[in-house]
């Protein structure tokens, strides 16, 4: 009896404990449902019922006051309110015949007025046919509004017809993605999309509109399936989440909201920085500019742009959007030999080009030249190889050096091409069965297969493997496999980017380098580390004899380590025959 006692007198005694705590639960659950589902907003934005408008004309609103005239698509059900309201406010709906057509429409708009081009497709199958054109938007650096349907946010996730993730599709194509879940967001995420297209370096950007932000409130419920009356607990339940979902969709509609453009953020340079640049150019006696499509975007026209570039008097070379600033006669414009004049100029102003493939990722431009680059897009800038100063190694400094470094018993395993061949004129043999090539087969990929070999029969010896960086691609994997299996080796990547061996005779017989140029920015060293190795990266910058004793101190720790030399192009193998 004792024991009921004192249980009962603790229940007491805690009882308005737990009617704080229960009290607290509740009204935090009750806050939490308020919130969740905004119902304090749509009590105080009530929707209008009874109102015949729909998201559409908010949509046409907005691209009206961003001076669109046209809208280029091809009709879906889930996209025709915007199409319509469009109409209606005399903005010319132009349909084509494909989604891909209409993005590159809308792409040749923005590139010829200096506007933003807009694309409006339907959902699912309609926008992945754009996707091509979208990249190709986002190459180009063109400012593009594509607008696409998309099904009910309900029914998000449950099988609606052409219901795919639309946003995660265009997230690494865009500037900008966003879904507008309301009428009253068109309006604020519109303006958005289009100062971002249009900031910076200009790009595409995507919205999504689900159908019920578009189509009007009757046919929205309707089609929800919200209903006035309902009987039972479990429908009144179903049927207030429904119309609740609905009044929020509608909620501060067509409450009166600015619709005018927001100003786009572009990056201007700093007064040092152009005068720098004047003084560099007014010291050169060979100075080139190469003009490109960035160039010709606004606030500058190209008139403008035409009248600075012939009062300079710099000989031009034009590309991209920048073809026909000059004219079709400029005495300053040239249209051939751009390499030979490249190798000849002091002063290199690259306004709005690229060091991209066109430019060999700025390895055509000479080393002695100042070079100036103009570009809205910082990174841009500092990929180029040129412009950031990184100088390449010579390929024989970089196998001297390894000479010097390579212990007297060390098996040498040679795997490529070019930088295998001047590899046999400079790396020296330690001693009988101490150099591996593939032989008369002339095989590439033998290195990793070959330095496992000969690490398990030599267990007790360096065994350094002499890549090209194409014959690395073949077995770099095995790296893995080594480390795995305790039987640590070395490696040099002669990183040209280049089939060089190759390019060394079809260029000059036949002007072009296709299918040997392999990219710039393979970082070979990152891919060894993710095999389980040590990578080091060797440019012009580097102490290579530091770098070789990093790498040996890591393989004494049993640890593959890989250098990925990047070397520059020399003229030691040419009339050398290679098959």
């Amino acid at each position: 009896m004792n024991i009921i006692a004192d249980i009962a007198n603790t229940i007491i005694f805690y009882l308005p404990v737990f009617s704080l705590i229960i009290s607290g639960c509740i009204l935090f659950g009750l806050i939490f449902f308020l919130l969740k589902f905004n119902v304090f907003y749509i009590r105080l934005h009530k929707p209008e019922f009874e109102s015949k408008r729909f998201g559409g004309e908010i949509v046409a609103d907005v691209l009206r006051k961003h001076d669109v005239k046209f809208i280029f698509t091809l009709v879906g059900g889930h996209i025709s309110p915007i199409l319509v309201a469009a109409e209606r406010n005399s903005i010319r709906v132009v349909d084509t015949r494909h989604e891909a057509s209409a993005v590159f429409a809308a792409d040749a708009v923005a590139r010829l007025t200096g506007g933003i081009g807009v694309a409006a497709v339907t959902a699912g199958p309609g926008l992945t046919n754009t996707i091509t054109a979208i990249k190709n938007c986002q190459m180009a650096e063109t400012p593009v509004l594509l607008m696409g349907g998309a099904a009910a946010s309900i029914l998000k996730g449950r099988g609606a017809l052409q219901d795919i993730d639309q946003i995660g599709l265009f997230k690494s194509l865009c500037k900008f993605s966003a879904t507008v879940d309301t009428v009253r967001d068109i309006a604020p995420i519109l303006r958005t999309a289009i100062q971002i297209a249009q900031s910076g370096t200009p790009g595409p950007v995507f919205v999504e509109f689900p159908i019920d932000v578009l189509y009007p409130y009757h046919l929205v419920k309707k089609e929800v399936g919200a209903k006035n009356e309902s009987k039972g607990l479990m429908s009144k339940i179903v049927n207030w989440y429904l119309g609740n979902y609905v009044d929020n969709i509608f909620a501060g509609a067509w409450e009166q909201r600015d619709l005018a453009p927001l100003e786009p953020v572009i990056p201007l340079p700093s007064e040092n920085q152009v005068q720098r640049s004047a003084e560099v150019i007014s010291r050169a006696k060979r100075p080139l500019l190469l003009i490109g499509s960035q160039a010709l975007l606004p606030p500058v026209s190209a008139t403008e742009l035409r009248k600075a570039v012939e009062s300079l008097g710099i000989p031009s070379y034009l590309g991209g959007m920048a073809r026909g600033l000059l004219g079709r006669n400029s005495p300053i414009q040239g249209r051939h030999e751009r390499r030979s004049a490249l190798k000849e100029a002091d002063c290199i102003i690259l306004l709005g080009s690229v060091c991209d493939f066109r430019l060999s990722y700025g390895r055509v431009l000479p080393k002695r030249a100042s070079i100036i680059a103009v570009n809205r897009n910082t990174s841009q800038l500092y990929k180029m190889v040129a412009v950031q100063g990184e100088t390449r190694l010579n390929p024989l400094k970089v196998l001297s050096e390894l000479e010097k470094q390579i212990p007297d018993d060390a098996i040498i395993v040679a795997d490529g091409g070019d930088f295998l061949g001047s590899a046999a004129y400079i790396l020296r043999p330690r001693g009988p069965l101490s150099w591996l090539d593939p032989g008369a087969f002339g095989t590439l990929g033998v290195g990793g297969g070959f330095a496992l070999g000969a690490k398990l029969a030599r267990p007790d010896s360096e065994v350094w493997i002499i890549w090209g960086d194409g014959s690395s691609g073949y077995s770099l994997a095995e790296v893995e496999a080594m480390n795995r299996q305790n039987l640590p080796c070395l490696a040099v990547i002669g990183n040209d980017a280049s089939w060089k061996q190759i390019a060394r005779e079809q260029v000059p017989l036949f002007n072009t380098d296709v299918a040997c140029s392999l990219s710039d920015e393979c970082r070979y060293d990152k891919v060894a580390e993710g095999y389980g190795g040590k990578g080091f990266l060797a440019d012009g910058k580097s102490n290579l004899e530091e770098v070789f004793k990093e790498a040996r101190s890591m393989y004494t720790k049993e640890k593959c380590a890989i250098i990925n030399a990047l070397i520059e192009e020399t003229k030691f193998r040419e009339g050398s025959i290679s098959v």
